[in-house]
């Protein structure tokens, strides 16, 4: 079992991001080449400072810091155990290719000056929440990070960003206004707010009922499941790409990994087998992974397309979560992983096609492969494993949900998962098919691949890296992320004594 050893470790990796954007936008008054490079040195001092935690949790030690002074009466705390400590890594990897991507992508557009530090300054905040050791300290950081992505999704600042910019912010507010009761109510319940522990609430009561209801709806409405999900479809397709790769590939995570720690850290596997509270939720989930894979094959626009994707995709994970099995909740993990790399890859190849092209309807992009063969190709490893294709990291992370489903007796919920993936494959199959075969007619200036055409190479490197990702650590036995996923989930269930 693990042990605690006091480290100031997590501290600077949440504060190097944030000191970092004050350091961007003072340089950025002096060469716009110092405030892209910083931008990119302080992401990957960041993924080095991350990987210097790996040795503690592979010696089972647990780092800590507490702040008992800071923000009294509750003070700041951090905790990184197996799950903080991936979770923190996904960041940080998938922040490094997306800030190294923005580089070319960005060059067009306007409101450089207030990108690059909004960029950096939510990497703070989001490391901060899943490096957190307390409810409090979650919360503060989850506000942080909120607050800041609307910079982001009204980047553009046309009429329809501003629209969906609006509406991104009162959800926002609403679901921090549920989980600020729902926290103050662990409090009264519990008198800790720890998130060192298997379940911290010992009984039902109508009390621990309403902050329950009011997590699943504050973290619902960050997750973007149904029928909390209405801010996504509309915020994705008017942020800039990059921003669309974090928003999707990253920041709806963190919305379930709260809902995580409350499952299991807060309420406990006892106290929910016994209630049954989670019910709503995997009847939340399935609605998500149908509805989500249904829409998006109605989408012409590729980034709403893939936006609603992620509405499904964001299902499986909340459904791991919520049926309290081990082997499912492995899935879920490791399905953030994946789905992470995956999606970021989609949205980055879509930003790609609009930057070289200025199209971005699926029904505009026949023939593009003759253009872009090896980001269409990207795309395409990252459809493949997005509808569960062996060996690719989107099979894997299926296969633990599957097994899991059948642990906890639901074999329905199977049928679902493969009724969604094929729906996934109706929805993603086509673009590169007629991506790669539509090419004559819509470009016959192209007879053939002409790779002069291709994406710019700061754009395509973290696109390759992520799909390669995506390969790499499915078919590599034992991989770190596929192991650290299982780690996680017995790790949690064992210490709610299971």
């Amino acid at each position: 079992m693990f042990h605690s050893v006091v480290s100031w470790l997590p501290v600077w990796i949440t504060l190097l991001p944030l000191v970092g954007t004050g350091l961007i936008y003072v340089v950025e008054q002096r060469s716009w080449k110092w405030r892209n490079g910083l931008t990119v040195i302080v992401s990957a001092l960041t993924c080095v400072m991350v990987a210097a935690m790996y040795p503690y949790i592979a010696r089972g030690q647990l780092l800590t810091k507490a702040f008992p002074d800071i923000l009294p009466p509750l003070g700041l705390s951090f905790r990184v155990d197996p799950i903080a400590f991936l979770m923190a890594a996904i960041i940080a990897l998938v922040w490094l290719a997306v800030a190294i991507y923005s580089l070319a992508y960005m060059v067009r557009e306007h409101h450089k000056k207030r990108y690059y530090p909004f960029l950096t300054l939510i990497l703070g905040g989001s490391l901060g929440v899943v490096l957190a050791g307390d409810l409090f300290t979650f919360f503060v950081f989850f506000e942080f990070m909120s607050l800041a992505s609307y910079v982001l999704i009204i980047q553009e600042q046309t009429p329809e960003a501003m629209k969906a910019g609006y509406k991104y912010l009162i959800m926002t507010i609403c679901g921090s206004l549920l989980l600020f009761f729902g926290i103050i109510s662990v409090f009264e319940l519990a008198g800790t707010l720890t998130l060192g522990t298997g379940g911290i609430i010992g009984a039902p009561s109508n009390l621990a009922l309403g902050a329950f209801i009011a997590f699943v709806l504050g973290f619902g409405i960050k997750a973007g499941i149904f029928p909390l999900h209405v801010w996504l479809p509309d915020a994705h397709p008017v942020a800039p790409s990059p921003a669309s790769a974090l928003l999707s590939g990253l920041l709806l995570k963190v919305g379930a990994y709260g809902f995580l720690r409350i499952v299991y850290n807060v309420y406990g596997i006892e106290l929910l087998r016994r209630t049954h509270w989670l019910e709503p939720v995997v009847y939340m989930a399935v609605i998500s992974i149908l509805l989500g894979s249904c829409v998006a094959i109605l989408q012409d626009d590729l980034k709403r397309r893939l936006a609603y994707s992620s509405v499904g995709q964001m299902g499986y994970i909340m459904l791991g979560i919520a049926v309290l099995s081990e082997r499912a909740l492995f899935g879920a993990i490791f399905h953030i992983f994946s789905h992470a790399f995956m999606k970021a890859a989609l949205f980055l190849v879509a930003g790609a096609f609009a930057h070289k092209t200025g199209k971005r309807y699926v029904s505009q992009l026949e023939g593009i492969g003759m253009r872009m063969p090896l980001t269409l190709g990207a795309f395409g490893l990252a459809s493949l494993s997005m509808v569960g294709i062996p060996p690719l990291a989107g099979y894997l992370s299926k296969w633990q949900l599957s097994v899991g489903m059948l642990d906890v007796g639901r074999p329905w919920l199977v049928v679902v998962m493969l009724l969604s993936s094929l729906m996934n494959a109706v929805y993603l199959f086509p673009v590169v098919i007629n991506g790669f075969f539509g090419a004559d007619d819509s470009y016959p200036e192209f007879p053939g691949i002409r790779w002069e055409n291709e994406t710019d190479v700061k754009m395509l490197v973290p696109i390759l890296v992520l799909a390669g990702a995506i390969l790499v650590f499915a078919i590599y036995p034992n991989s770190l992320p596929f192991s650290l996923s299982g780690f996680s989930a017995r790790y949690l269930f064992q210490l709610g004594g299971w």
